[in-house]
């Protein structure tokens, strides 16, 4: 009987293989060998695509001339600097005592991509060939993959899917990152005061990204505050205050309005002001308008400061209605790659392309499952197996008292039924969820490790929580026919939030007098007070303490930061405006999970958008920004959400055999073709200095 090789994507997952499969291996050089197993390794791409000068050394000379290059073979080389590794792959693949192949490389698109490269350059012929695609790097789950490995042939739409998302990027890269440099380069380089020309740099995900992240620079810029003037009332019930929000609702004399912004401010101080002296029957006085209590020998509580001394007046209010309910808040889903990038960069300030490195590492010491993955739910079978991950979490310190709570409410023996479980909503993996193995790898990772470990931990664990209650008390006041509008939430019982950690609240309008403000509802507010207003009753009188005009501005759109660019990106396809097109795209972004932190990264070592490391704040340069102008006046689609969604789409649409290779490329290389000719034919510099001028002024 021949020998089976075992290929992995890098060394210490060949290890992982061998230990799972107990070879008794000799250590030779780029593999190990067992009496009836190899296992070897790649070390990442061993083989990538050729330089246009490889076809064609006059290629090497950058020419409008030779553009747009449509190869119609496409060549590919060894890396040199992986050569030796290469030649030790290739000859154990071509072993005559080598009977079967089993492809251990990731489980995606990036690792077929990576073993398909190495057969077809090695030349292997007439071997049976298995595709191993595994969840994690436990044993029983390599063993289970091996087991149940299926032939490489039923995997060919998905390596059909790699080699086009690679051509693409060739292609694109290839070509208007020539265009543009020819077109431009001088113009930008000139403007810079660069010594060299510099190469532009486009590509389908990376300008797109780019685009973003421009366009929102510039709306802030564009942006112009609105000052608001919003009316509040503070009312005394129970020896306790609470504010009252006015709102032009169905009734009040301002209902609709012009003098209005939105139905809970007006859009001068005048007309707050006309708003208290209606309701005081003009005895208002001004420091009640400013929001500042009056000294106690003007105005005493419970009174409305007068004009004088003697115009004072009680105020009341009556209560029109109140309502009392419980809210339950479910645990979320479970973290995909992006979830956790995001949090990652809230919660730590680190990059996403950290955040990933940290998981990978988390995932190859077997303490989680595979990262790269955009599912947030489990599949129904690792739903059945669920109770050894939490067993063997039993030996990690923290989850203890939180499986006791687990045991007791028994929620993991129907796990299948609830919506983290959903085969529909996953691809190629299921969620990041801990192993349950590997606990004593733990004491040799970073602090930063263990941490990540902990929150993956900790958001696994409270899926099986019951959802956190709160209760809620929503009260509308009357001074007169006008309304005022009280809400007050308290968690009665913590569920989840045991487990994750109760929220703190965020900073409302009414703390910070500066946010537009929406009369949100005070959270964690003081018992006291939540019982004083639970025993209100629908018509009771109270007293306001006073009325006051509280100053507030529109305030811009934010910038994005590392972890909200990684979620802008994946949600992509929600920022299409055609709705056909948007539901065509539904649930495609831009990139995939295993690329998004890559293509960060890069924009920001060719100086086109900047990260500050504390904030992990993302702003383009004045490069970046040119290079937004440039291809704005020559190939705008290559900014826009639509079409890099859409070319991710239809790469699903050729792994999942919807459409061929054939017509894919065809698409692609008629879009190439028509967007060169027309970028050739285009005299737009003068446009172009005006757009850099206008950007300059702010660096």
């Amino acid at each position: 009987m021949g020998k089976a090789v075992y290929i992995a994507e890098k060394p210490s997952v060949a290890q992982e293989f061998a230990k799972a499969l107990k070879l008794n291996v000799r250590r030779g050089d780029g593999y190990l060998e067992a009496e009836n197993a190899i296992v070897t390794w790649c070390v990442g791409h061993l083989v990538t695509m050729s330089y246009p000068d490889k076809y064609d050394p006059a290629l090497k000379r950058w020419s409008l001339d030779t553009l747009p290059f449509l190869p119609e073979e496409f060549r590919y080389e060894v890396i040199p600097a992986v050569e030796k590794q290469f030649r030790t792959v290739s000859g154990i693949l071509n072993r005559e005592d080598v009977e079967r192949i089993y492809v251990c490389t990731d489980s995606g698109r990036e690792g077929e991509y990576i073993y398909r490269l190495v057969e077809q350059e090695a030349h292997v012929q007439g071997k049976e060939r298995r595709r191993v695609w595994i969840d994690s790097q436990t044993e029983e789950e390599i063993l289970r993959g091996i087991r149940e490995a299926k032939e490489l042939s039923e995997y060919d739409n998905l390596s059909a899917s790699a080699y086009l998302r690679a051509k693409e990027d060739y292609l694109m890269g290839i070509n208007f990152s020539r265009l543009l440099t020819l077109k431009y380069g001088d113009s930008v380089s000139n403007y810079l005061r660069a010594k060299d020309r510099p190469a532009i740099s486009v590509g389908r995900v990376m300008t797109c990204v780019l685009g973003m992240v421009v366009r929102r620079e510039r709306e802030i810029r564009d942006f112009v505050k609105t000052p608001f003037y919003r009316v509040l009332s503070t009312i005394q019930v129970s020896g306790q205050t609470f504010e009252g929000e006015w709102k032009a609702v169905q009734g009040s004399r301002w209902f609709e309005s012009f003098d209005l912004y939105k139905e809970n401010g007006f859009k001068t101080r005048e007309k707050a002001e006309e708003l208290i002296a209606y309701l005081t029957d003009g005895q208002g006085a001004a420091e009640t308008y400013a929001g500042q209590e009056l000294p106690k020998d003007q105005a005493a509580p419970g009174k409305s400061g007068g004009a004088s001394a003697g115009a004072r007046h009680t105020l009341t209010c009556q209560v029109a209605s109140i309502e009392k309910k419980k809210e339950k808040k479910n645990p979320p889903l479970l973290y995909n790659l992006a979830e956790l990038q995001n949090d990652c960069s809230k919660r730590f300030k680190i990059s996403p392309d950290e955040t990933l490195r940290i998981v990978q590492e988390l995932y190859e010491k077997k303490l989680v499952t595979y990262p790269r993955t955009d599912a947030r739910v489990l599949s129904t079978a690792a739903a059945k197996e669920i109770s050894r991950n939490l067993n063997g979490l039993s030996k990690y310190q923290m989850a203890t008292p939180y499986l006791q709570d687990i045991l007791q409410f028994g929620s993991h023996k129907n796990l299948a039924k609830t919506r983290y479980v959903n085969d529909k909503q996953i691809t190629d993996h299921y969620a990041i969820v801990p192993t349950g193995q590997g606990l004593q790898s733990l004491g040799s990772v970073s602090d930063m490790s263990r941490k990540i470990y902990d929150c993956i931990v900790r958001r696994f664990l409270s899926i099986f929580y019951p959802p956190a209650v709160y209760q809620k008390v929503s009260i509308v006041t009357k001074i007169k026919e006008e309304s005022f509008f009280s809400s007050f939430k308290v968690l009665a019982e913590e569920g989840y939030l045991k487990v994750s950690g109760i929220p703190q609240a965020k900073k409302t309008a009414k703390e910070d007098g500066g946010a537009e403000g929406d009369g949100g509802e005070k959270q964690n507010v003081d018992r006291d007070l939540f019982q004083a207003v639970q025993g209100i009753r629908k018509g009771a009188v109270l007293p306001v303490e006073r009325l006051e005009i509280r100053e507030g501005e529109t305030t811009p759109p934010k910038r994005y930061n590392s972890g909200s660019m990684i979620l802008a990106m994946e949600n992509a396809g929600q920022l299409i405006e055609d709705e056909e097109l948007r539901a065509q795209i539904k649930g495609s972004g831009i990139g995939t999970s295993a690329t998004r932190a890559e293509i960060l990264k890069k924009l920001m070592n060719i100086q086109y958008l900047a990260l500050n490391k504390k904030t992990q704040i993302i702003t383009p340069t004045l490069q970046g920004e040119m290079i937004y102008d440039v291809v704005d006046h020559s190939i705008r689609p290559l900014l826009n959400p639509e079409l890099t969604a859409s070319w991710e789409k239809g790469l699903s649409y050729v792994a999942e055999g919807e459409i061929t290779p054939e017509e894919y490329m065809q698409k692609l290389s008629q879009f190439i073709v028509r967007r060169t000719d027309a970028v050739k034919n285009l005299r737009n510099q003068f446009q172009l200095r005006a757009c850099y001028d206008q950007a300059s002024q702010f660096y």
